[in-house]
C-alpha cells in the first residue's frame, strides 16, 4: 500500500490534481456575502476577485477540525501510513489544529503512523512540494524517502511575488500596515518573498515592467540549475501576465517545465487580484 499523501487547499493545486493523484484534500474555508464555502470544492477564485474589486473583503478560516478527526481516525483504523503536507504555520493555524487533532486520535490509536509537515510554504510553492510527494508515493517510495524530499523542497523553495495592492495583505494581517502604506505611493510595486514562512517585503520598484524584469534577475541570483527544475507561476485573475512571465522564464532559463495555476480562493482572499508569484528551488540535491 503506498504512503497516503494529504494536503490542504493553500497549495493552490486544482481539484482534478487531488482526484487523479489520490491526494486527500483538506479545504480551507472562505466566507463571502455571509455564505461559507470550501476552497477548491465549492467556490471559484474568480468570484472572490470580483467581490474584492467591488469592495467586499472575504474572510478565511481553517479546515474543519471534524474533517481532520474523521480522516485521521479512518486512516488509523485501516493501518495506513501517511504524510500531511501543511500550509505555513506562520500564515494560518491549520498546521497547529491538525497536530492537536492528531494527538487526540493517537490517544486511541497510539501506533498511528502519520507525520504532519509544516512546509513554511504557500500557494504553488507549497503545491510543488505536494506534487513531487504524490509522484514519489505513486511509485511506492518509502515514507522516509518521501519525507526527505518534502523537507528538502520545503526548506529550499523560493517564493517571489508581487501584488497589485498591499492593503489586502495588511487587512488580512499577513503584512504590516506600514509596509502596505509604502506600496500605494507613486505607482510603487513591491516584490515580496517568504522567510521562515512569513511574508517579507524584499524590494520596491516603480512600474510593472521593471518588477517583472527584476523577478527574472532574482531568479538568476537565487536559483540553482533552473534548467532541471519544474518552475511554478501562480496568478490571481491575471493569466496573460502569467503567460508573459512564463515566456521570459523559458527564454532566460529553459526549465524542464513551467506550471501555471490560479491562486485559489483562500490565498487570493488575502493577496487580492493582480498577483503574480514565481516558485523555484534555490538548491538542487
Amino acid at each position: 500500500m503506498p504512503v497516503r499523501i494529504l494536503a490542504d487547499s493553500a497549495c493552490d493545486l486544482p481539484k482534478d490534481f487531488f482526484e487523479q493523484n489520490h491526494v486527500t484534500l483538506f479545504p480551507l474555508k472562505v466566507q463571502l456575502n455571509k455564505e461559507e464555502y470550501e476552497d477548491v470544492r465549492t467556490i471559484d477564485p474568480k468570484s472572490v476577485y470580483d467581490a474584492i474589486r467591488n469592495g467586499i473583503l472575504p474572510k478565511t478560516s481553517q479546515p474543519s477540525p471534524h474533517l481532520f478527526e474523521q480522516v485521521f481516525s479512518q486512516m488509523a483504523e485501516n493501518n495506513e501510513d501517511g504524510i500531511y503536507i501543511a500550509f505555513s504555520s506562520e500564515l494560518s493555524g491549520t498546521y497547529s489544529s491538525a497536530v492537536m487533532i492528531l494527538n487526540q486520535v493517537k490517544e486511541k490509536y497510539p501506533n498511528f503512523n502519520l507525520t504532519i509537515v509544516d512546509t513554511k510554504c504557500a500557494s504553488l510553492g507549497f503545491g510543488l512540494v505536494v506534487m513531487e510527494a504524490a509522484k514519489l508515493a505513486a511509485n511506492y517510495a518509502s515514507k522516509e524517502e518521501i519525507l526527505k524530499d518534502v523537507y528538502f523542497r520545503s526548506e529550499h523553495m523560493e517564493h517571489l511575488f508581487t501584488v497589485e495592492d498591499l492593503d489586502y495583505l495588511a487587512k488580512g494581517g499577513r503584512l504590516s500596515k506600514a509596509s502596505a502604506f509604502l506600496g500605494g505611493l507613486l505607482n510603487i510595486k513591491p516584490i515580496l518573498n517568504m522567510e521562515a514562512g512569513k511574508l517579507v517585503p524584499l524590494e520596491k520598484l516603480r512600474g510593472k515592467k521593471k518588477v517583472m524584469l527584476r523577478l527574472i534577475e532574482l531568479m538568476k541570483e537565487r536559483g540553482e540549475h533552473l534548467e532541471d527544475q519544474v518552475v511554478g507561476i501562480s496568478h490571481s485573475d491575471n493569466e496573460q501576465t502569467a503567460l508573459d512571465v512564463q515566456a521570459m522564464i523559458e527564454e532566460a532559463f529553459h526549465p524542464k517545465e513551467v506550471k501555471i495555476t490560479s491562486i485559489g480562493s483562500a490565498i487570493g482572499a488575502h493577496t487580492g487580484p493582480g498577483t503574480i508569484a514565481i516558485f523555484f528551488l534555490n538548491r538542487m540535491k
